[in-house]
């Protein structure tokens, strides 16, 4: 097969995952495929680069095949060719992701998001084999590096490794070291991506060249005048920005990152966020109140800011 390419500069949205309540699906909530496509669109009329469905911000591991599967549809069909659909096809093992990955091929994915094995510590040869594997597929890979999740740290020594698979075009780094950005750029030429909101601008200081994003599903049109900003070196005005932001992003390194950014969505109310799917239960009365705000706080300064570049 003929490796595609894939261009990664701009906001790339870990899409959330509407839920409704239906007796009859699994936790008695179904997927909402509706709200969803709403949602994605969106998303890309807000000048987004495209959409990551069925990561765990999408809570893929709580949905059957079947939901899984048309997530990355409805995502594809909304799109509707307006930006890039980059898939999460995450698995215990290759032979899973592989298959997510080939699913994922035949839906319209541009591309695809891969953890290293889940629910098992892999070493740094079978972390090499699994990534090798789904790149037999012919889509470009984002690596993704989440080692709180996974407990596998892809460092800058594996990235490098990983980046002589020509499908592997970009590496998605959550490690929230800042410093990573520089030791990967030294040891081989491949995409960076901003993958933790809470470090975004540091790490788009040090040279990544894309955000795989988690708040911009609430904050769509200020995330990419944020990383616009950053893109034209206009550093001082992206601050500012950022330090409106940077209080309500830290939830996406947190534990409860999927409640926090969905009750964020219901406050700005542009989209629709609403309830996670079990193992994930709701905020503590004392989460909920940090996040309402925190996100109250950032809307405050928002508006205010607005009204002086008005």
């Amino acid at each position: 097969m003929t490796t595609q390419t894939m261009d990664l500069g701009g906001v790339v949205v870990a899409t959330t995952l509407a839920f409704r309540e239906d007796d009859s699906a699994p936790a008695g909530l179904a997927v909402d495929y509706d709200r969803f496509g709403e949602h994605v669109d969106f998303l890309m009329s807000n000048g987004c680069r495209g959409v990551g469905p069925n990561g765990s911000l999408g809570e893929y591991s709580s949905l059957t095949d079947d939901e899984r599967r048309k997530v990355t549809q409805v995502a594809v069909d909304a799109v509707a060719g307006r930006g890039i659909v980059v898939a999460g096809v995450h698995g215990v093992g290759s032979h899973q992701a592989r298959t997510w990955a080939e699913i994922s091929q035949e839906d319209g994915a541009d591309g695809v998001l891969l953890l290293p094995p889940t629910l098992y510590r892999a070493n740094e040869a079978e972390v090499i084999a699994h990534y090798q594997e789904v790149a037999k597929v012919g889509l470009p890979i984002m690596a993704y590096n989440n080692p709180f999740d996974t407990k596998v740290d892809l460092v800058p020594s594996l990235v490098a490794k990983l980046a002589e698979i020509p499908e592997v075009v970009a590496i998605k780094e959550f490690s929230g070291d800042v410093r990573r950005v520089y030791e990967i750029k030294e040891l081989c030429d491949i995409d960076i991506i901003a993958g933790a909101d809470d470090v975004l601008f540091e790490l788009l200081v040090n040279g990544a060249v894309g955000w795989f994003a988690g708040y911009p599903n609430a904050f769509p049109r200020e995330a990419v005048e944020l990383y616009d900003l950053c893109v034209r070196g206009e550093w001082h005005e992206a601050k500012a920005l950022y330090e409106q932001l940077v209080a309500v992003f830290r939830w996406d390194s947190r534990t409860e990152f999927v409640q926090a950014i969905k009750l964020s969505m219901d406050i700005c109310g542009n989209s629709y966020g609403g309830p996670t799917r079990p193992p994930r239960g709701p905020l503590s009365p004392e989460q909920h109140a940090q996040v309402t705000a925190d996100t109250e706080r950032a809307l405050a300064a928002l508006a205010a800011r607005k009204a002086v570049l008005a």
